[in-house]
């Protein structure tokens, strides 16, 4: 059993998660603080936070830690560098908050607008200020969003319906993802001077502390709102006082360089104060717990490394990536036999994929057999396939067969006859959905790889799909989704089918042989 501490006030799911595996012993208590439990707990494989800080005193105190999973986006509270050293990966659960720090921005933004908080508390002391707190208007104006990341493009969709004009400045996002945000893509300077209103959604780092500095907040238009629900440090705090009564300057704020009781040395200059609400709803907590439960197995499972953020994790790359690739090699390896040898695997990748070859072969290895260590990285997997003899090759991809953004996977397996056999899967990502498109010469399937499912590969011929479907009608297991595709090339026909419940392996048999199948398995891809 590994040891999982959660030193923090988190939502009870991600221990009922990890706990129902039946590899995991959960330590939660918020009471206690870390160094102490830390102290408690040395034999600890996995540590869950939130916004506690682990310094290297706690890493060191934890000799057996090989996880550290920050369930939130920003990781500023983690040595990470100490971490990496000490051959630990450290994880965030990106997105889990993201729609609360949103609706946060937007929250802010219009109680400032319309004076509620004071406009509140004015009236109930029985005073009638209606001309002291003329408001303003969202609609019309110029909103510039700094990082367009989870939040950031929320935030650009959480306010589409206030008929603003929205700006955008992220290094990394693509043309074509911007425009469907409807966000114009401009630099820092001219975002700055164009706004009226501009939002922080960037993490603090070496290269982004200070980054909203004096030459920045001089260009701001007068009047115009600064909002920071991001991080205090991205933000120079002596140039936003000073140019702030010089334009002034708007400031909304809900971070600080520390998230504690006591007096704020922004409360001079901020108009509006949160104390660090952005992810404090019940949403958020319960959605974070959930993500970081499962990001910790899928990183001991399936060797998913997405999230890790102090390792070559590239940026810029969808999660979801990693999972299609380990899910295509798993239908692989299963279409290939059980008995065959592996004897080489060919990848292809295709579109903005490219770049990502070498990182995405860490989930494609992880799938090709259990013994593997874990976790992987790109010179373990390397390392594996030589020593167990498998050809490897990624082919470069053709771009003239415009296959956006999807990937190839290619096995030839060793039967006990001597003979090869070999398996390709092409598939794809669709609006966050993996998608099959592909099975050999079975093309355009865009099957959904989800819950339990049976895959028949026979001679074609009629009534061999009725036939399937009353075997199983017999054990009471109902068909929810069906593809029957048919190759001309090879006269065969090939029958998937998404079930609602597991499959006995002695049923399989029965209908395999009943429809003289060529190749037939059942596998659960929730599993």
């Amino acid at each position: 059993m590994k040891k999982v501490l959660i030193p923090t006030q988190l939502e009870s799911e991600a221990r009922r998660i990890l706990e129902a595996t039946g590899r995991y012993a959960v330590v939660q208590d918020d009471k206690t603080d870390l160094p102490a439990l830390a102290a408690q707990h040395g034999d600890t494989y996995a540590l869950i936070v939130r916004s506690e800080k682990v310094t290297p005193a706690v890493i060191d105190a934890l000799p057996h830690l090989k996880v550290i999973v920050r369930a939130g986006t920003g990781y500023d509270t983690i040595d990470i560098k100490y971490a990496r050293k000490k051959g630990i990966d450290v994880m965030n659960t990106p997105g889990a908050n993201a729609n609360a720090v949103a609706e946060e921005v937007v929250a802010l933004i219009l109680a400032d607008a319309r004076h509620v908080v004071p406009g509140d508390l004015t009236t109930r002391a029985g005073k009638w200020e209606k001309k002291k707190f003329m408001g303003r208007e969202l609609s019309g104006k110029t909103v510039g969003i700094v990082g367009l990341g989870n939040i950031g493009q929320l935030v650009a969709r959480r306010l589409s319906g206030f008929d603003v004009k929205l700006l955008g400045y992220d290094p990394l996002i693509s043309q074509e993802r911007a425009d469907q945000v409807a966000v114009e893509l401009l630099e820092l300077a001219e975002l700055f001077a164009r706004s009226d209103y501009i939002t922080l959604h960037i993490p603090e780092k070496e290269e982004t502390r200070g980054l909203v500095n004096s030459e920045l907040l001089s260009r701001m238009k007068e009047g115009a709102t600064l909002v920071n629900c991001a991080r205090a440090g991205i933000l120079d705090e002596a140039a936003l006082r000073q140019v702030k009564a010089e334009k002034k300057i708007r400031f909304l704020n809900d971070v600080y360089p520390k998230d504690a009781e006591g007096p704020k040395s922004v409360a001079d200059i901020a108009d509006l104060m949160l104390p660090h609400l952005g992810a404090s709803t019940l949403e958020a907590n319960l959605n974070a717990a959930r993500r970081a439960a499962e990001e910790l197995i899928e990183l001991d499972e399936k060797g998913i490394t997405s999230f890790i953020v102090n390792r070559d994790v590239p940026e810029g790359l969808d999660e979801a990536y990693g999972k299609l690739a380990f899910t295509i090699t798993k239908l692989c390896r299963h279409l290939l036999g059980p008995g065959a040898k592996l004897a080489s695997l060919e990848t292809s990748f295709y579109g903005l994929l490219q770049p990502f070859s070498d990182w995405l072969m860490i989930p494609v290895v992880t799938a090709l057999g259990a013994q593997i260590d874990q976790p992987l990285d790109n010179k373990a997997a390397k390392a594996f396939l030589k020593e167990m003899g498998i050809k490897v090759a990624n082919r470069v991809a053709d771009p003239n067969k415009h296959f956006e953004n999807s990937m190839t996977i290619d096995l030839v397996g060793t039967l006990d006859s001597g003979s090869l056999r070999q398996v390709s899967v092409r598939g794809t990502v669709v609006e966050g959905v993996l998608m099959i498109a592909r099975i050999n010469e079975f093309d355009r399937l865009y099957f959904e790889p989800r819950g339990p499912t049976v895959f028949f590969i026979y001679e074609d011929r009629p009534g061999v799909l009725g036939q399937i479907g009353s075997g199983l009608a017999a054990a009471n297991i109902n068909i929810e989704d069906v593809r029957n595709p048919h190759s001309l090339k090879v006269n065969e026909s090939l029958a998937i089918m998404r079930l609602n419940k597991a499959v006995p392996p002695a049923l399989m048999d029965t209908i395999s042989q009943s429809i003289r199948a060529l190749s037939a398995f059942y596998y659960d891809f929730s599993a």
